[in-house]
């Protein structure tokens, strides 16, 4: 009988035999990878993530000060000091010089300032004294201070009063090469094994564990960790990694250069960080630089805006019988177009302006200071004709700077009668108030100078009663209150109508209630409007009639 065949099922053929096993058994499990490499690739991980971490909460930071504390709040958490300071000191000698302290007041900071520059961390690095070798050293440590025999009297006085026994300081040098920056290098290498301890607020086998109370901290490498190779190499890690010549290019020629200053870190207890903390700091220290040589040479140019704009306009105000005068300004940060004026006209008479020209920075101060210039010409010519002055200002911007427009509110006073004749071209109506009334006065509605291709409107005349103020202003001030404009009218109405009896007969004392009023948090940019508006001018010029 024969055997009974396999059933055929479609896809296999039974007459093909069985494959044989080929591949060899494995003996022996896979062999793990190096421990020692693995701790290294997330100390690397560790430091990037906490450089990036701290370099973006500097680079939020949009004022100087702002940026000094959080230098120091972010180098007190990668050298684990809970106090510091910074002391910016340009080496240019342009300024500006300043000390700024983490966890120390004023009176702490000017004790520390007592303490001689050659002992002292930071003035060590400030005066840039070079080692018997005769190179300037990158950073300076005291990791005992009551224990270092050499160390000045005052210094350790000053440290005992205080409060600390060691301290750290780094330079601030955009340009500076030191030991954690190597010209070429881009990666973190890890620290010899030998000069690799526990630092202060790194205790050994914390690894790269930030600190508890300071997040993004990194603590110092474990024991027994070698030098890593190169293999990591972000360019935004090393300020080396971008050259000198390109950053002066991007902050400009204005831009401060050298030394800005040195850091300071101060320890309760003697101690000192270790080699991998040294590291970080100084990488994080070279950013902070370069961020605060930007954030001075913005500083320099906003001054240098503002100074000039306060040239251009009155160092005093003139005194007149029968009416007395208080003016307030406030600047915006990029420089406005803004004016005010007050002139001694012929037979006793006044004149007094204010009014602002379209744009901001330099270019609007230098065209405001153009057309206050011949607004006085042309007041002192004809002034008792406000009509006549603004047309002939009108004409001038036209023929002069067709490309802006402006708005002038010229009034012609005579003290003596208070009697008053004033025009506007599409500014602010000036606010007339006293214990009887408090109104706004109407002057003919007008565009703004250079708008039209000839400019007219008549002239208003008013008579205040004595003891009367007359309230000249900007838009700014409007603008500034974050409010739709009839709410900001009726906000400035509301603060001169609400004057108490003896602020009235003062202007100055006026003037700062009306400020106060209108903008409670100061002439400063609101938080809900965007930041056109808050860089407007402010300004406030009072004149109380007798």
């Amino acid at each position: 009988m024969n055997p009974p065949h396999a059933p055929k099922v479609a896809g296999i053929d039974p007459s093909l035999p069985a494959p044989t096993q080929t591949a060899d058994s494995v003996d022996s499990p896979l062999v793990a990878p190096n421990s020692g490499v693995q701790d290294r690739l997330a100390g690397w991980v560790s430091d990037l993530t906490t450089l990036h971490e701290l370099t973006e909460r500097l680079v939020r930071t949009d004022t100087l000060d702002d940026a000094l504390h959080e230098l120091l709040r972010a180098g007190a958490a990668l050298v684990g000091a809970r106090r510091g300071l910074v002391a910016l000191e340009p080496a240019d000698g342009l300024g500006p010089v300043t000390t700024v302290g983490l966890g120390l007041g004023h009176a702490d900071l000017g004790q520390i300032e007592t303490i001689p520059r050659g002992s002292a961390s930071a003035g060590h690095l400030l005066d840039g004294l070079p080692e018997p070798g005769g190179e300037r050293r990158a950073d300076v440590t005291h990791p005992d201070i009551p224990g270092e025999a050499d160390l000045d009297p005052r210094h350790r006085e000053v440290a005992a009063r205080l409060g600390f026994s060691a301290s750290y300081a780094v330079p601030l040098d955009p340009f500076r090469t030191g030991p954690w920056t190597t010209p070429g290098l881009t990666a973190i290498p890890s620290p010899s094994p030998e000069a690799d301890g526990a630092g202060p607020g790194s205790p050994a086998g914390a690894g790269n564990r930030p600190a508890a109370d300071a997040p993004g901290a990194a603590g110092a490498a474990d024991p027994g960790r070698g030098r890593a190779p190169a293999a990591v190499s972000p360019a935004a890690v090393s300020p080396a990694a971008v050259s000198p010549s390109g950053v002066a290019a991007a902050m400009d020629t204005g831009a401060p250069s050298g030394r800005l200053g040195g850091a300071a870190w101060l320890y309760d207890e003697p101690a000192e960080p270790g080699e991998r903390q040294r590291h970080l700091v100084g990488l994080y220290c070279g950013y902070a630089a370069a961020h605060i040589a930007r954030l001075i040479e913005l500083s320099r140019a906003r001054a240098a805006v503002a100074t000039v704009q306060e040239e251009l306009l009155p160092t005093r105000l003139p005194r007149i019988p029968g009416v007395r005068l208080a003016v307030r300004h406030h600047p915006g940060p990029r420089g406005g177009g803004d004016w005010y004026d007050a002139l001694p006209l012929p037979d006793g008479a006044l004149g007094l302006s204010v009014g602002g020209v379209t744009g901001s920075g330099p270019s609007a101060v230098v065209a405001m200071g153009r057309l206050r210039s011949s607004l006085r010409a042309y007041a002192v010519m004809e002034g008792e004709d406000p009509v006549a002055v603004l047309s002939d200002l009108e004409l001038l911007l036209r023929l002069t700077e067709p490309a802006r427009s402006a708005t002038a509110l010229f009034a012609y006073c005579e003290p003596g009668t208070r009697r008053v004749v004033l025009a506007g071209a599409g500014h602010c109506p000036p606010l007339l108030t006293g214990e009887r009334r408090t109104e706004f006065v109407e002057t003919t509605l007008s565009a703004p100078l250079g708008m039209l291709s000839c400019w007219e409107a008549p002239s208003v005349e008013i008579e205040p009663s004595p003891g009367e103020t007359l309230l000249f202003y900007s838009d700014g001030l409007l603008h500034r209150t974050g409010e739709p404009m009839d709410r900001a009218f009726a906000r400035l109405h509301t603060a001169a109508a609400s004057a108490p009896k003896g602020v009235r007969g003062d202007p100055d004392a006026l003037a700062d209630h009306v400020l106060r009023t209108v903008l409670p948090d100061g002439p400063a940019a609101p938080a809900g409007r965007p930041s056109e508006d808050g860089a407007e001018d402010v300004v406030l010029l009072v004149a109380h009639f007798d």
